[in-house]
Formats: C-alpha cells, sequence, structure tokens
C-alpha cells in the first residue's frame, strides 16, 4: 500500500504500486522478474515500459535497465526511498530531478530482502513503478508516450585502447543481453 517503504532496488524489488497522484488511487503488481537469475533489471524495465508509464522513481537502478528505461522514453529518478505516500506526493509537487546516468553497477539488487515501489499517473492513464518498497515509477497520463523503441548508447571517449576495447565489450555483452530477452519476451507472447 502507500504505507509501505520504497524498496532501493528496482529490478529486483517483489511489487510495484500504480499510483494516481492527484487522486491518491493506486493498484499493486507483482514483479515476475524480481527473482530472475539475471536479466531481472532489463524484463523489468520493458515490463514498466509496455504498461505506457512516463517516469520511475526508484532508489536505485542500474545500466541495463536504465538504458530499457531511457530508450522508451521515460524519466528515471533515482534516489528515492522513504513511504511510497511522501514519495508520491514528493513527485507531484516538482522536488525531483531526473537523473541522467543509472545509479549502481549491474547486479546491484542481486540477493534476497522484501521489495516494492511505486508508480503514478494522472488524468485517464495510469503509472507503474517499483511498489512496496522497489521503485516508483509515473505512468500514462503524464504527458509522454508508450512503448519501447531500443537503441544503443553511445560509447563514451575512451582515453586509451584498453578502455576502449573494455567498454565495447560490456556494450556487446549487454546487447546481447537485451536480445535474449527481447527474444523470450517475444516467444512468450506469440504463445498467447
Amino acid at each position: 500500500n502507500l504505507d509501505a517503504e520504497v524498496d532501493p532496488r528496482f529490478g529486483r524489488c517483489q511489487y510495484f504500486i500504480i499510483a494516481d497522484p492527484e487522486t491518491m488511487e493506486f493498484e499493486v503488481l507483482e514483479n515476475s522478474s524480481a527473482m530472475a537469475g539475471g536479466g531481472a533489471g532489463i524484463s523489468t524495465g520493458q515490463m514498466i515500459a509496455s504498461k505506457g508509464v512516463t517516469a520511475v522513481l526508484t532508489g536505485n537502478c542500474g545500466p541495463n535497465a536504465y538504458q530499457v528505461l531511457s530508450a522508451a522514453g521515460l524519466q528515471v529518478i533515482t534516489g528515492v526511498s522513504g513511504k511510497v505516500r511522501d514519495a508520491v506526493q514528493a513527485y507531484k509537487s516538482g522536488r525531483f530531478q531526473a537523473s541522467s546516468q543509472p545509479n549502481v553497477a549491474d547486479h546491484f539488487g542481486m540477493g534476497g530482502g522484501a521489495g516494492g515501489g511505486m508508480g503514478m499517473g494522472r488524468g485517464m492513464g495510469r503509472g507503474m513503478g517499483g511498489g512496496m518498497g522497489g521503485g516508483m515509477d509515473m505512468g500514462r497520463g503524464m504527458g509522454m508516450g508508450a512503448g519501447m523503441t531500443p537503441t544503443v548508447s553511445p560509447v563514451p571517449e575512451p582515453s586509451n585502447p584498453e578502455q576502449e576495447l573494455e567498454a565495447l565489450k560490456a556494450q556487446s555483452q549487454m546487447l546481447a543481453q537485451q536480445l535474449i530477452e527481447i527474444q523470450r519476451r517475444i516467444e512468450q507472447m506469440g504463445k498467447k
């Protein structure tokens, strides 16, 4: 519920709260990727993006989830903590600023712990977020579109060839994992 603590983990929070910041109406959604062996951030990010979310509020967001959310045109806000209700009100009052990059490394949220978070939306739409202790997302009706368009983030300018090689390897691994997750999702959707 809205009195739950925001979980510091986005991809591995146990639940999302979808809340309308104007009316404070909400619904709870279980995160089916919370216990995944790998790729939880990617899967969770894709799920959030598919719900028409326009902003994500969370404690932490790793590079894979951040890339998926950003590619979908979502605003990502990290460093959120405290009660879900308080976070919704802080967002509504404009006290949060969007993050320009992930704030933790890969696999940050692996391990045990209860999760939760929150999402918000306005008007005819609804938002989705890491709920019940997880990240927080703001959703439909807040102005941005839905859907996911995969993009490739530019590789930062390296200071030497070794750094460039490592950056390219890391990006290649991330893209390979995203491709696996996309193919898995296509298969799942084809079975429906």
